[in-house]
């Protein structure tokens, strides 16, 4: 496995030194900020640069290459495999009644018996990324690995873009399959967060709308923890999250709000909370938040026989980059001293991770996670 490494950065390209046969790639992802990722020159930048590849493109609340954080570029991964294969397919949430739906089309266009794993690109704000992983499960019987995360727009919640070989627009998903006994693929996946406050039950909620808590408005109750920061809602709710125990579940989920409606006294959050559900409001910890890190990165290549990994693929959340702010570039790092010098890394800040929480569950929809996926060819 080769790996060829680009960034466009102050409106040129910075090629980093390879071998990587051009020619012969098999796959490139681009992540970038959405007014560059979009700009028709960039694709055709690529699909001249590697002409056989599928490209996969993607907006980003932040690009991560090595051990950097950057805003307003774009990081591009060329990979050649020399024993295996990877297919791509894309669909657009307008050709399907729901995100359950695109996941369960996605997941039987890649089926295969030598099927590894996959990763997902999805678009950030029209897909409801817990019905789309659900899909992915439901077709999902040998569980595989399926990873990946939601695309970004940086703080603006408005718009995101992902695309396959072509330029990127709005409510596309893409699944990436890889395939062949000689990959190894591996995942971590770890938030960091400090749970405070009384655990609460979810007592009226639709789909990922949550209306009441305790059979109280649940808007009312947040803001009289959120105090000071009432008045920079809805920005400051990515400061305070919930964590989230789903009936059957032994482990908690972690949901980001991404807004709040006012006259309607709901919060709409980035995954369902099916009713039921146990809550509890959480709190930045820096030093836990970067320690969580590091963790995802060891537990992504326990899988691995502990073998360092040739690729990792790095998706953290928004909402700790607007937490750790200018200490973002720390998780990276803590990231990137456990796998090491030879690892390739890529990765981007996200509206949505999607890992497995080990490596016998299923994936799962997270929030408020530093999540990497490691590949490693034998």
């Amino acid at each position: 496995m080769k790996t060829k490494q680009l960034q466009y950065i102050n409106k040129t390209w910075k090629l980093f030194p390879s071998n990587l046969n051009a020619a012969k790639c098999n796959l490139v992802m681009a992540f970038g900020s959405p007014c560059v990722i979009t700009d028709p020159e960039i694709f055709v930048y690529l699909k001249n640069e590697f002409p056989n590849a599928d490209i996969v493109t993607s907006s980003t609340a932040g690009e991560i290459m090595d051990d950097s954080v950057f805003d307003d570029t774009i990081v591009v991964t060329a990979i050649e495999f020399e024993k295996s294969a990877s297919k791509c397919v894309q669909t657009n949430i307008s050709k399907h009644t729901n995100s359950f739906e695109m996941g369960c089309f996605l997941m039987d266009q890649l089926a295969s018996d030598d099927l590894n794993a996959v990763f997902i690109v999805s678009d950030g704000t029209f897909t409801n990324g817990s019905e789309l992983v659900d899909g992915f499960n439901q077709k999902n019987s040998k569980l595989i690995p399926i990873t990946g995360g939601l695309a970004g727009d940086a703080d603006r919640f408005e718009k995101t873009f992902t695309g396959l070989n072509s330029i990127p627009s709005q409510g596309n998903v893409i699944a990436i399959g890889f395939y062949g006994e000689n990959l190894l693929i591996g995942h971590g996946s770890l938030g960091g967060w400090d749970e405070f406050g009384h655990e609460r039950i979810i007592t009226k909620a639709e789909k990922n709308v949550l209306f009441e808590i305790d059979h109280k408005n649940a808007l009312d109750l947040y803001k009289e923890y959120l105090g000071p920061y009432v008045s920079e809602l809805p920005a400051s709710a990515l400061l305070f999250p919930l964590s989230i125990m789903i009936s059957g579940s032994e482990k908690s989920l972690v949901r980001t709000i991404l807004s709040i409606d006012e006259e309607n006294k709901t919060m709409t959050f980035a995954g369902n909370l099916p009713i039921g559900s146990k809550v509890r409001l959480m709190k930045a910890n820096f030093e836990k938040l970067i320690i969580s890190s590091s963790i995802a990165a060891k537990n992504s290549f326990l899988s691995l026989d502990n073998q360092k990994p040739d690729l990792a693929i790095l998706v953290s959340c928004v909402g700790r980059k607007l937490v750790l702010q200018e200490r973002t570039e720390e998780e990276v790092e803590a990231a990137k001293r456990v796998l090491g010098e030879q690892t390739t890394i890529t990765g981007f800040y996200s509206y949505g991770e999607i890992s497995p929480f080990d490596r016998s569950t299923r994936c799962e929809l997270h929030n408020q996670t530093m999540n990497i996926t490691t590949i490693t060819e034998v």
